[in-house]
């Protein structure tokens, strides 16, 4: 199961070395539940990343509806930066993914400067994507 948001920020509170907060990241990831292969399609393929990401989204109902993601990555490090972002915007309303400040969040765990710019861009991409998700849900209501 994966964790939740405070419970990966408190866990990471704990961690001083970079070593440990990459095992961390990789044991997060392996929490992801499994995306199914038929989800693993070009539109549901995130543009940008180095690794292979997939990322679904489900939508509810309303002017402001709660999002849903699912993940998916073929690199240990980034499924686990998969989860993270899953653990801190799956599940919100679509106005609240919006304004979600992504980059605080990994220099709060202390990952930013630990990142390579390739996974920083994927990242990225990433959120982007969560982001033009929540706006496209918001605008179908």
């Amino acid at each position: 199961m994966l964790p939740s948001l405070e419970t990966i920020t408190d866990d990471f509170a704990f961690l001083d070395d970079w070593e440990d907060k990459y095992r961390y990241v990789i044991e997060i990831g392996k929490s992801l539940p499994d995306m199914p292969e038929s989800e693993k399609t070009a539109a549901n393929k995130v543009n940008g990343c180095v690794s292979q990401v997939w990322l679904a989204t489900s939508t509810g109902d309303g002017n402001d509806p709660v999002v849903t993601f699912r993940g998916d990555s073929d690199a240990h490090i980034v499924r686990g930066l998969v989860a993270i972002m899953i653990a801190a915007l799956s599940g919100r309303k679509a106005s609240e993914i919006g304004s979600f400040d992504a980059a605080e969040l990994l220099k709060s765990l202390g990952l930013e400067d630990n990142l390579t710019p390739q996974r920083s861009n994927g990242l990225r991409a990433m959120v982007a994507r969560m982001k033009e998700e929540a706006h496209a849900a918001t605008n179908a209501a």
